[in-house]
């Protein structure tokens, strides 16, 4: 007897970055009507258009730990720092930094973990997947990334993030500068060592992002592109209908994926969503006189680089600065001197002209995301707050908020990503 197939139910999923993508995409494709909904356009920017690309199993600690909060109260003074906790006097924000700081213990790092490995994992195997599906559209280079160091300090502590990649199952190697130099022959590095962690990948975003649209317009999803939803519309214990000033669309199920605006959504249903805005910056050079094999951070500047097609992208920073996506020419500055010191054959003349990116991470106080049922609301769904990870967890996002829908047990662990943990 052939297994009982769960209705189909009628999805709304509010927000079109990645994770509202993925999350739309895979409930399509589980046999549910969905409709997404997103106050932009469909070629309008969005948080991870211009990110790193990166698919990190690697990234095994969250934002809050106690290395940040070193990084954090030394950017006090410093506003060209990677991570810049720029101080105010707004309660929201100060509760939140005060929040970082209960959550930035080194036993809640080591539960952590484990979760993130699971979910970062799925992920990956589900890039793998939409490769496979869409080989032009979605690229996967499946080459591994290194963990660039200057001094010996960051190479020692960078070698006990690999002990603990390596205890939790993430392979890891710590190369000394020659062994590093025979993985990228074509660029010249100024190192001490780097560690590699070969199941990690890059993507090229942008192509991500408009192939899932297409994608979900090709599966007969209802695209609602230029449709701001300001409530939703309680009925008893669940939720009727995603209030827009074009009306009301009703659903069965209603997912919450709208990125930094998660929070002002929540509170319509008294749902408590601590987020703030993580701003990072950008730039990508067309032409680079040098380029990696593979992707890398440059360890001490906190800098991502992504070979993308013939060109190469340079991502960083995090500025926690509220809703405010203006470019600060100190810290792209800052970017810019900061890069010769791992690649001696770049200098300031290879950036004249540039066009930086800006874009707002939504990072919960605790670096985890919220990713589940919440029991404010029978019918809603989360699936936002990924810091920087928001790419590299989409596909798992998706899978996971999919399973939740119909019944099934997710194939990770998600408690730790509890929606109203902070309720």
């Amino acid at each position: 007897m052939s297994a009982r197939l769960p209705p189909s139910r009628r999805v709304v999923v509010i927000g079109g970055g990645i994770a509202g993508l993925a999350c739309a995409w895979y409930a399509s494709q589980d046999g549910h009507r969905v409709a997404l909904v997103d106050r932009g356009a469909p070629d309008g920017d969005r948080c991870s258009l211009g990110n790193a690309g990166m698919i990190v199993p690697s990234h095994l600690v969250p934002l809050a730990s106690p290395g940040s909060v070193r990084l954090g109260l030394l950017s006090l003074a410093n506003p060209t720092s990677p991570l810049r906790l720029a101080p105010r006097l707004d309660p929201q924000y100060l509760r939140w930094c005060w929040q970082f700081l209960c959550a930035a213990r080194s036993s809640r790092v080591a539960l952590a973990a484990p979760a993130l490995r699971d979910l970062a994992l799925l992920g990956r195997r589900g890039y793998e997947a939409l490769a496979l599906l869409w080989p032009q559209g979605v690229p996967l280079a499946e080459r591994g990334m290194l963990i660039l160091c200057r001094g010996a300090h960051a190479l020692r502590e960078e070698q006990e993030g690999a002990k603990l990649a390596q205890r939790l199952g993430v392979p890891a190697e710590v190369l000394d500068p020659d062994a590093a130099a025979a993985l990228e022959p074509d660029i010249d590095m100024a190192i001490a060592g780097a560690v590699r962690y070969p199941l990690d990948a890059q993507t090229v975003p942008q192509r991500v992002v408009a192939t899932l649209i297409a994608g979900l317009a090709e599966s007969g999803v209802e695209l609602h592109w230029r449709t701001e939803v300001t409530a939703l519309r309680r009925a008893g214990s669940r939720v009727a209908a995603a209030v827009t000033a074009a009306g009301e669309i009703g659903g069965d199920e209603f997912v919450i994926a709208g990125g930094m605006w998660s929070s002002e959504l929540a509170r319509t249903i008294d749902l408590p969503l601590p987020l703030m805005a993580g701003k990072g910056y950008s730039f990508t050079l067309d032409q680079p006189r040098v380029r990696p094999h593979a992707g890398a951070i440059l360890n001490e500047a906190r800098i991502a680089v992504t070979p993308m097609g013939s060109g190469l992208r340079f991502a960083g920073t995090m500025e926690l600065c509220g809703l405010d996506r203006s470019i600060d020419p100190r810290r792209i500055a800052a970017m810019i001197e900061s890069i010769p010191r791992y690649y001696p054959q770049f200098g300031p003349a290879d950036f004249a002209g540039i066009t930086p990116w800006a874009g707002l991470r939504p990072c919960p106080p605790d670096g985890m995301p919220y990713i589940g049922r919440t029991r404010r609301a029978d019918n809603v769904l989360l699936a936002t707050g990924h810091s920087m990870m928001g790419v590299s967890l989409a596909p798992a996002t998706g899978r996971v908020v999919t399973d939740l829908i119909a019944g099934r047990e997710p194939t990770v662990p998600i408690g730790l990503f509890a929606p109203d943990r902070y309720g």
